[in-house]
């Protein structure tokens, strides 16, 4: 009897559950933010990139603590990209700025959101240049 309990509390979960994941993977998920990799010998890199609408851009990489930061953003249109930088354990560094530039606090992770300052429609063309010594 417990068996059959048990088993019928299992089919029913994932009757309920299967409507609401369906449903998420037609809006799809949110992508993993592209790494940051420095080529050999270099410690600085530029990228360039582009977002519409309200998309953003995300860049993982990863820094020490006590390392000097910079980053420069351009884009075209002009001033129509900010940045959004955030540390490990959440920290948050910068927001909406077009360039940061300061020492580490922490080794790890550290996300760079580049985003258009609007919900507006539209396309910016962005270059961000990420130095880290």
């Amino acid at each position: 009897m417990k068996t059959r309990l048990a088993f019928s509390i299992t089919i029913l979960t994932l009757l309920i559950a299967m409507p609401a994941s369906a449903a998420m993977a037609q809006r799809g998920g949110k992508a993993e933010p592209n790494r940051i990799q420095f080529k050999r010998g270099t410690t600085s890199t530029t990228i360039s990139g582009t977002v519409h609408g309200d998309e953003e851009a995300e860049y993982v990489f990863s820094a020490k603590n006590g390392q000097n930061l910079t980053i420069h953003l351009t884009s075209r249109p002009r001033r129509t990209c900010l940045l959004e930088l955030h540390g490990p354990e959440k920290i948050n560094l910068a927001f909406s700025q077009y360039d940061y530039n300061a020492r580490l606090p922490l080794t790890g992770e550290y996300l760079l959101i580049v985003l258009r300052p609007t919900e507006s429609r539209g396309t910016s063309r962005y270059k961000l240049t990420v130095i880290v010594r």
